[in-house]
Protein backbone atom coordinates (compact mmCIF):
# COMPACT_ATOMS: atom_id res chain seq x y z
CA UNK A 1 0.00 0.00 0.00
CA UNK A 2 0.95 3.60 -0.62
CA UNK A 3 1.22 6.26 2.04
CA UNK A 4 -1.46 8.71 0.64
CA UNK A 5 -1.23 12.03 1.27
CA UNK A 6 -4.11 15.48 1.81
CA UNK A 7 -3.80 18.54 -0.37
CA UNK A 8 -5.31 21.34 -0.62
CA UNK A 9 -4.84 24.55 -2.96
CA UNK A 10 -5.75 28.24 -1.89
CA UNK A 11 -6.80 30.73 -3.81
CA UNK A 12 -3.56 30.01 -5.94
CA UNK A 13 -2.28 32.26 -8.77
CA UNK A 14 0.75 32.12 -11.05
CA UNK A 15 2.06 34.25 -13.78
CA UNK A 16 4.59 34.24 -16.50
CA UNK A 17 5.82 37.28 -17.74
CA UNK A 18 6.11 37.65 -21.51
CA UNK A 19 7.69 41.01 -22.07
CA UNK A 20 6.11 43.88 -21.40
CA UNK A 21 2.79 41.12 -20.66
CA UNK A 22 1.72 39.41 -17.67
CA UNK A 23 0.08 36.37 -18.01
CA UNK A 24 -1.55 34.46 -14.71
CA UNK A 25 -2.57 30.96 -16.18
CA UNK A 26 -3.64 30.35 -12.77
CA UNK A 27 -5.74 32.66 -11.01
CA UNK A 28 -7.20 31.94 -7.81
CA UNK A 29 -7.75 28.73 -8.20
CA UNK A 30 -8.87 26.53 -4.65
CA UNK A 31 -9.58 22.96 -3.73
CA UNK A 32 -8.80 20.10 -2.14
CA UNK A 33 -7.97 16.48 -2.16
CA UNK A 34 -8.56 14.19 1.00
CA UNK A 35 -7.11 10.80 2.00
CA UNK A 36 -7.41 7.78 -0.68
CA UNK A 37 -9.19 10.58 -3.15
CA UNK A 38 -7.70 11.09 -6.62
CA UNK A 39 -8.74 14.38 -8.79
CA UNK A 40 -9.22 15.21 -12.35
CA UNK A 41 -8.60 18.41 -13.76
CA UNK A 42 -10.32 19.08 -17.19
CA UNK A 43 -10.38 21.78 -19.55
CA UNK A 44 -9.74 23.13 -23.04
CA UNK A 45 -5.61 23.14 -24.06
CA UNK A 46 -4.34 26.77 -22.90
CA UNK A 47 -6.51 26.83 -19.56
CA UNK A 48 -3.75 26.43 -17.23
CA UNK A 49 -4.80 22.94 -16.25
CA UNK A 50 -0.60 21.87 -16.94
CA UNK A 51 0.57 25.14 -15.07
CA UNK A 52 -1.24 23.90 -12.06
CA UNK A 53 0.50 20.66 -11.62
CA UNK A 54 3.60 22.23 -13.02
CA UNK A 55 3.14 24.74 -9.86
CA UNK A 56 2.14 22.09 -7.07
CA UNK A 57 5.31 20.13 -8.28
CA UNK A 58 7.58 23.55 -7.91
CA UNK A 59 8.45 23.60 -11.32
CA UNK A 60 7.25 26.27 -14.00
CA UNK A 61 9.87 26.82 -16.86
CA UNK A 62 9.79 30.57 -16.77
CA UNK A 63 7.34 31.45 -14.62
CA UNK A 64 6.08 31.58 -10.89
CA UNK A 65 3.65 31.51 -7.88
CA UNK A 66 2.86 34.87 -7.28
CA UNK A 67 0.29 34.13 -4.57
CA UNK A 68 -1.76 31.28 -2.86
CA UNK A 69 -1.26 28.44 -1.11
CA UNK A 70 -0.26 24.48 -1.60
CA UNK A 71 -0.94 22.64 1.50
CA UNK A 72 0.57 18.28 1.55
CA UNK A 73 -0.96 16.67 5.00
CA UNK A 74 -1.30 20.75 6.32
CA UNK A 75 2.54 21.74 5.52
CA UNK A 76 2.82 24.48 3.25
CA UNK A 77 4.80 23.73 0.63
CA UNK A 78 5.97 26.95 -0.66
CA UNK A 79 7.62 27.85 2.71
CA UNK A 80 10.15 25.34 2.00
CA UNK A 81 13.52 26.16 0.47
CA UNK A 82 14.30 24.79 -3.20
CA UNK A 83 17.24 22.67 -1.76
CA UNK A 84 15.21 20.87 0.59
CA UNK A 85 11.87 20.63 -1.37
CA UNK A 86 14.38 19.13 -4.09
CA UNK A 87 15.61 16.17 -1.67
CA UNK A 88 12.74 15.05 0.22
CA UNK A 89 9.39 16.51 -1.35
CA UNK A 90 10.12 16.72 -4.84
CA UNK A 91 9.48 13.01 -6.36
CA UNK A 92 9.30 12.01 -2.73
CA UNK A 93 6.68 13.17 -1.72
CA UNK A 94 5.07 14.31 -5.07
CA UNK A 95 5.60 13.28 -8.58
CA UNK A 96 5.16 14.25 -12.07
CA UNK A 97 4.24 12.65 -14.99
CA UNK A 98 4.89 15.34 -17.30
CA UNK A 99 2.86 15.63 -20.54
CA UNK A 100 4.74 13.84 -23.41
CA UNK A 101 7.05 12.42 -21.36
CA UNK A 102 7.88 9.17 -23.19
CA UNK A 103 9.80 10.84 -25.67
CA UNK A 104 12.29 12.65 -22.10
CA UNK A 105 14.37 9.18 -21.99
CA UNK A 106 17.77 10.26 -22.69
CA UNK A 107 18.51 8.25 -25.91
CA UNK A 108 22.14 7.45 -25.13
CA UNK A 109 21.55 5.68 -21.58
CA UNK A 110 19.58 2.19 -20.55
CA UNK A 111 16.66 2.25 -18.86
CA UNK A 112 18.78 0.92 -15.89
CA UNK A 113 21.20 3.66 -15.81
CA UNK A 114 18.44 6.12 -15.77
CA UNK A 115 16.70 4.77 -12.68
CA UNK A 116 19.98 4.62 -10.76
CA UNK A 117 20.67 8.42 -11.96
CA UNK A 118 17.49 9.38 -9.96
CA UNK A 119 18.54 6.98 -6.89
CA UNK A 120 21.99 8.78 -7.02
CA UNK A 121 20.35 12.40 -7.17
CA UNK A 122 18.21 11.38 -4.24
CA UNK A 123 20.99 9.51 -1.78
CA UNK A 124 19.30 6.54 -2.37
CA UNK A 125 22.19 4.17 -4.20
CA UNK A 126 21.93 1.11 -1.22
CA UNK A 127 18.40 -0.27 -1.85
CA UNK A 128 18.51 0.75 -5.42
CA UNK A 129 18.04 -2.92 -6.93
CA UNK A 130 14.72 -3.56 -4.90
CA UNK A 131 13.34 0.06 -5.97
CA UNK A 132 14.25 -0.66 -9.23
CA UNK A 133 12.73 -4.03 -9.51
CA UNK A 134 9.83 -3.05 -7.37
CA UNK A 135 8.92 0.03 -9.45
CA UNK A 136 9.05 -1.89 -13.22
CA UNK A 137 7.07 -4.44 -11.73
CA UNK A 138 4.50 -2.31 -10.24
CA UNK A 139 3.89 -1.17 -14.03
CA UNK A 140 3.56 -4.67 -15.58
CA UNK A 141 7.37 -4.61 -17.32
CA UNK A 142 9.29 -7.34 -17.17
CA UNK A 143 12.83 -6.74 -15.59
CA UNK A 144 14.58 -7.32 -18.95
CA UNK A 145 13.13 -4.04 -19.77
CA UNK A 146 15.88 -2.40 -17.73
CA UNK A 147 18.50 -3.91 -20.40
CA UNK A 148 17.00 -2.18 -23.16
CA UNK A 149 17.43 1.41 -24.63
CA UNK A 150 14.47 3.76 -24.99
CA UNK A 151 14.37 3.53 -28.91
CA UNK A 152 13.96 -0.58 -28.21
CA UNK A 153 10.99 0.26 -26.56
CA UNK A 154 7.19 0.76 -27.63
CA UNK A 155 5.33 3.75 -27.16
CA UNK A 156 3.62 2.32 -24.61
CA UNK A 157 6.49 0.59 -22.83
CA UNK A 158 8.32 3.92 -22.52
CA UNK A 159 5.36 5.36 -21.12
CA UNK A 160 5.05 2.47 -18.46
CA UNK A 161 8.64 3.06 -17.56
CA UNK A 162 8.36 7.11 -17.42
CA UNK A 163 5.32 6.08 -14.77
CA UNK A 164 7.74 3.78 -13.01
CA UNK A 165 10.29 6.27 -12.95
CA UNK A 166 7.62 8.75 -10.71
CA UNK A 167 6.77 5.61 -8.81
CA UNK A 168 10.45 5.07 -7.80
CA UNK A 169 10.63 7.11 -4.25
CA UNK A 170 6.68 5.78 -3.16
CA UNK A 171 5.51 9.10 -3.65
CA UNK A 172 1.76 10.55 -1.45
CA UNK A 173 0.72 11.62 -4.39
CA UNK A 174 1.58 11.25 -8.51
CA UNK A 175 0.51 14.31 -10.87
CA UNK A 176 -0.27 12.65 -14.44
CA UNK A 177 -0.31 15.42 -17.32
CA UNK A 178 -1.96 13.90 -20.06
CA UNK A 179 -0.52 10.27 -19.72
CA UNK A 180 -1.95 8.68 -22.77
CA UNK A 181 -1.56 11.31 -24.99
CA UNK A 182 -0.36 10.52 -28.65
CA UNK A 183 -1.08 6.70 -27.67
CA UNK A 184 -2.69 4.46 -29.85
CA UNK A 185 -6.12 2.92 -28.16
CA UNK A 186 -4.99 -0.28 -27.42
CA UNK A 187 -2.19 1.20 -25.60
CA UNK A 188 -4.43 4.05 -23.75
CA UNK A 189 -6.14 1.39 -21.96
CA UNK A 190 -3.62 -0.45 -20.69
CA UNK A 191 -2.26 2.74 -19.29
CA UNK A 192 -5.41 3.68 -17.44
CA UNK A 193 -5.62 0.04 -16.63
CA UNK A 194 -2.32 0.68 -14.59
CA UNK A 195 -3.52 4.07 -13.13
CA UNK A 196 -6.92 2.45 -12.04
CA UNK A 197 -4.62 -0.68 -10.43
CA UNK A 198 -2.41 1.60 -8.98
CA UNK A 199 -5.21 3.66 -7.43
CA UNK A 200 -6.53 0.78 -5.91
CA UNK A 201 -3.54 -0.30 -4.20
CA UNK A 202 -3.76 3.19 -2.39
CA UNK A 203 -2.48 5.25 -4.77
CA UNK A 204 -3.61 9.22 -5.10
CA UNK A 205 -3.40 10.77 -8.50
CA UNK A 206 -4.11 14.15 -9.92
CA UNK A 207 -5.04 13.38 -13.37
CA UNK A 208 -4.80 16.37 -16.39
CA UNK A 209 -6.31 15.72 -19.02
CA UNK A 210 -8.97 17.49 -22.02
CA UNK A 211 -10.16 14.03 -22.12
CA UNK A 212 -13.76 12.96 -19.73
CA UNK A 213 -13.79 10.21 -20.49
CA UNK A 214 -10.51 9.15 -19.28
CA UNK A 215 -11.24 11.11 -16.02
CA UNK A 216 -14.13 9.22 -15.33
CA UNK A 217 -12.31 6.28 -15.11
CA UNK A 218 -9.84 7.38 -12.39
CA UNK A 219 -10.74 10.03 -10.64
CA UNK A 220 -13.33 10.79 -7.41
CA UNK A 221 -13.44 14.72 -7.41
CA UNK A 222 -13.35 16.35 -10.68
CA UNK A 223 -12.25 20.58 -11.31
CA UNK A 224 -13.15 21.72 -14.35
CA UNK A 225 -10.78 24.78 -15.22
CA UNK A 226 -11.81 27.61 -18.05
CA UNK A 227 -9.31 30.32 -18.65
CA UNK A 228 -7.02 30.06 -15.71
CA UNK A 229 -9.93 29.69 -13.32
CA UNK A 230 -12.09 26.48 -11.68
CA UNK A 231 -15.59 26.78 -12.67
CA UNK A 232 -17.00 24.22 -11.41
CA UNK A 233 -15.46 21.47 -8.75
CA UNK A 234 -17.39 18.29 -6.74
CA UNK A 235 -17.35 14.97 -7.03
CA UNK A 236 -17.18 13.17 -10.31
CA UNK A 237 -20.69 11.85 -9.88
CA UNK A 238 -22.21 14.90 -8.82
CA UNK A 239 -20.11 17.14 -12.08
CA UNK A 240 -20.80 14.58 -14.82
CA UNK A 241 -24.38 13.67 -13.67
CA UNK A 242 -25.92 17.25 -13.00
CA UNK A 243 -23.65 19.61 -14.05
CA UNK A 244 -24.06 23.53 -12.59
CA UNK A 245 -21.67 25.56 -14.65
CA UNK A 246 -22.97 26.44 -18.62
CA UNK A 247 -19.07 25.44 -19.57
CA UNK A 248 -19.28 21.97 -17.71
CA UNK A 249 -22.79 21.59 -19.76
CA UNK A 250 -21.54 22.37 -23.22
CA UNK A 251 -18.52 20.17 -22.34
CA UNK A 252 -19.80 17.27 -21.47
CA UNK A 253 -22.56 17.67 -24.46
CA UNK A 254 -19.26 18.09 -26.90
CA UNK A 255 -18.37 14.17 -26.06
CA UNK A 256 -19.97 11.59 -27.90
CA UNK A 257 -21.47 8.71 -25.75
CA UNK A 258 -20.86 5.31 -27.08
CA UNK A 259 -24.29 3.37 -25.63
CA UNK A 260 -26.76 6.76 -26.68
CA UNK A 261 -27.99 8.74 -29.52
CA UNK A 262 -26.72 12.57 -28.94
CA UNK A 263 -26.46 15.58 -30.42
CA UNK A 264 -23.13 16.87 -30.02
CA UNK A 265 -22.53 20.69 -29.54
CA UNK A 266 -19.27 23.20 -30.14
CA UNK A 267 -19.21 26.50 -28.57
CA UNK A 268 -18.88 29.82 -30.66
CA UNK A 269 -15.34 32.02 -30.52
CA UNK A 270 -12.43 31.23 -28.74
CA UNK A 271 -11.55 31.09 -25.01
CA UNK A 272 -9.80 34.67 -23.96
CA UNK A 273 -6.18 36.05 -24.31
CA UNK A 274 -5.02 35.52 -20.46
CA UNK A 275 -2.66 38.48 -20.89
CA UNK A 276 -5.40 40.79 -20.62
CA UNK A 277 -8.69 38.69 -19.74
CA UNK A 278 -12.27 40.48 -19.81
CA UNK A 279 -13.92 41.72 -16.76
CA UNK A 280 -16.58 39.72 -14.93
CA UNK A 281 -16.72 35.86 -15.85
CA UNK A 282 -14.41 35.13 -18.60
CA UNK A 283 -17.18 32.15 -20.24
CA UNK A 284 -19.21 35.45 -20.81
CA UNK A 285 -18.81 35.41 -24.42
CA UNK A 286 -19.45 32.05 -25.51
CA UNK A 287 -22.00 31.40 -22.75
CA UNK A 288 -26.02 30.90 -23.84
CA UNK A 289 -27.31 32.07 -20.62
CA UNK A 290 -25.16 35.43 -20.19
CA UNK A 291 -27.11 38.27 -18.54
CA UNK A 292 -26.10 42.13 -18.14
CA UNK A 293 -24.34 41.11 -14.52
CA UNK A 294 -21.97 38.41 -16.05
CA UNK A 295 -19.42 41.31 -16.70
CA UNK A 296 -18.98 41.54 -13.18
CA UNK A 297 -16.67 38.77 -10.78
CA UNK A 298 -19.17 35.85 -10.66
CA UNK A 299 -20.00 34.93 -6.84
CA UNK A 300 -18.82 31.25 -5.92
CA UNK A 301 -21.68 29.15 -4.54
CA UNK A 302 -21.81 25.88 -2.99
CA UNK A 303 -23.15 22.81 -4.46
CA UNK A 304 -23.95 19.55 -3.01
CA UNK A 305 -20.53 18.07 -2.71
CA UNK A 306 -18.22 21.05 -4.20
CA UNK A 307 -18.60 24.49 -5.58
CA UNK A 308 -19.83 26.70 -8.88
CA UNK A 309 -18.54 29.87 -9.97
CA UNK A 310 -21.77 31.55 -11.76
CA UNK A 311 -23.91 34.44 -11.43
CA UNK A 312 -27.06 31.78 -11.87
CA UNK A 313 -27.04 30.68 -8.82
CA UNK A 314 -26.35 33.79 -6.49
CA UNK A 315 -27.14 33.00 -3.30
CA UNK A 316 -29.08 35.26 -0.93
CA UNK A 317 -27.22 37.20 1.52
Amino acid sequence: MYLVATLSVKDLRVQYRLKDKVVRAVDGISFSLENNESVGIVGESGCGKSTLGLAIIRSIPGGKIESGEILLDREPLQTIPEDEFSKEVRWKKISMVFQGAMNSLDPVFSIKQQFEEILKEHKRVGDSVELIRRSIESVGLPLSVLDKFPHELSGGMKQRVVIAMALLLNPRLVIADEPTTALDVLVQAQIISLLKKLKKEGMSFMLISHDLGIISEISDKVGIMYAGKIVEFGTLQEVYSSPQHPYTRALLKSTPKVREESNLISLKGNPPNLASPPLGCRFYDRCPQAMEKCTEDPPISKTKTGYVSCWLYEQEK
